[in-house]
């Protein structure tokens, strides 16, 4: 049986989306057999592979390496599933958008100036602070996205169920309780 190569990435967000996927506790046991985790923040691989099937995206698209490592995603990914309430609307990183920016210069401004209780400046040396997008957006503003799992972030049982139904071959479908908030 041939295993089903795996990916999450986080892009601009909290990490809550990838602590509700760790809850899946069991069930991340029970799927071991039938994936191989490939590329993700839990473990220590740089270079996002080709030929992955399923990849969930975790985080709005904020600056220029978020923007890059997700059309090498696309490229290299069957099946992308944008991961929670930030992938899918850009929710709360997006609240930057409102600061009207010019390059970002303005966000770099409010964060590292305005908002610096001691030691305020803009950090300049290369790597640093990635270069920002002049918005904040969704991840199906910038690739093709197949499915969408909502939530902020998703419940565990959510995630189970996309999983299970892409395991299975089938086509994802939430229904009912598998929707419900809170």
């Amino acid at each position: 049986m041939d295993r089903l190569k795996f990916a999450t990435v986080w892009l601009g967000g909290c990490a809550g989306c990838h602590m509700s996927f760790m809850d899946l506790d069991e069930f991340l046991i029970d799927i071991a057999d039938h994936i191989e985790l490939v590329y993700s923040p839990v473990i220590d691989v740089k270079e996002y592979p080709h030929g992955v099937d399923v990849c969930l995206i975790e985080g709005a698209v904020c600056n220029e390496d978020n923007l890059e490592i997700l059309h090498k995603i696309r490229r290299r990914t069957r099946v992308l599933v944008a991961f929670g309430d930030c992938a899918i609307t850009g929710n709360v990183p997006a609240i930057r958008n409102q600061l009207g920016l010019k390059n970002g210069e303005s966000v770099l401004q409010r964060a590292y100036l305005e908002g610096a209780q001691s030691n305020p400046g803009i950090p300049r040396e290369p790597g640093i602070v990635p270069a920002l997008l002049p918005r904040v957006m969704p991840v199906q503003e910038a690739v093709h996205i197949e499915y969408y799992l909502p939530g902020c972030p998703p419940p565990a049982d959510r995630i189970k169920a996309v999983l299970a139904q892409l395991l299975a071959g089938t086509e994802p479908r939430l229904t009912g309780a598998q929707l419900k908030f809170g």
